[in-house]
């Protein structure tokens, strides 16, 4: 089968207004590819001719938001090889301490130091890069607690999507990880994503929602969740309680623009924790330690 491709580079910074206007309109051939690392951002569309390809374009350029800045789209047919593999330009190998986060072709050749390891993504099956800045975020915060604390105890990956984070706490050396998700595809694609990484049998990912997964009674020494700040606003007491003493809860999925109030809200909720927060363009996270 033979496809068309338009694609235009576009400022990362209208990306999320980009996102929601093709929710909004219901344009599935159009998708989002983006490199936080390198800075860029391509609008990209998978139509099966040119004439609908630049049909599609024709309707879309003029309600993409004045920020995109487009280029000139390009355009090209696409054999099923070509289809199949044209993501991979936009992916490269990143790291963040002693974990390094590898696209799977590259897996024969990526070479690590002692003492480094590895998880190896091919954003094919839906696996994600980590070059969002909300997983960024997160994994950052789970490398500096690794390299600061002894690895013991449980990490919950609250509302796990497609498992990067647990994956990477067991890379680092924590044996007790388990993530959930309300969405059973979800679930599906972590168990593949761990098999993809021989770890399979080391994890246990559920469909759970975060009353169901984060149960009376649950401890852990981390608890991730990277979910959104309203979804985070209305289960304040499910994600506090269960941080174990001397625990860790990482919230991301949070516009720089909703910080203090997310910040805030779990202030109020957790007295005497230490709260911190970053900021990663647009996006931010809240980190408290419980004492």
């Amino acid at each position: 089968m033979s496809l068309f491709e338009i694609k235009t580079e576009i400022a990362p910074a209208a990306v999320d207004a980009i996102d929601e206007l093709l929710l909004e309109q219901g344009l599935e051939n159009w998708s989002l590819l983006q490199d936080v690392i390198a800075g860029r951002a391509w609008l990209v569309g998978i139509f099966p001719d040119a004439a609908t390809a630049r049909a599609s374009w024709a309707a879309l350029s003029p309600l993409l938001p004045a920020e995109a800045s487009p280029a000139a789209p390009e355009e090209r047919a696409l054999g099923d090889q070509d289809w199949r593999d044209s993501y991979k330009a936009h992916f490269k190998a990143w790291r963040c301490g002693r974990l390094h986060w590898v696209p799977v072709w590259e897996r024969a050749t990526h070479v690590l130091a002692p003492g480094e390891t590895a998880i190896w993504l091919d954003p094919g099956l839906a696996f994600g890069t980590g070059n969002h800045e909300t997983t960024r975020l997160c994994v950052e915060r789970l490398v500096a607690r690794a390299e600061s604390t002894p690895r013991r105890g449980r990490v919950i990956d609250a509302g796990c999507g497609s498992g990067i984070l647990a994956l990477s706490a067991l890379r680092l050396g924590w044996t007790d990880v388990v993530g959930f998700d309300n969405d059973p595809e979800a679930v599906r694609v972590a168990q593949e994503n761990a098999e993809l990484n021989d770890l399979g049998s080391a994890i246990r990912f559920a469909t759970a929602d975060l009353v169901s997964g984060l149960p009376a009674g649950t401890q852990a020494d981390v608890v991730l969740a990277n979910i959104q700040a309203d979804v985070l606003l209305r289960f304040i007491p499910q994600l506090v309680n269960a941080i174990a003493p001397g625990g860790l809860l990482v919230l991301s999925g949070i516009l720089a623009r909703e910080n203090d109030q997310v910040r805030a809200a779990y202030a109020a909720a957790a007295p005497g924790w230490r709260v911190e927060h970053r900021l990663l363009g647009e996006w931010s996270d809240v980190a408290l330690f419980r004492p």
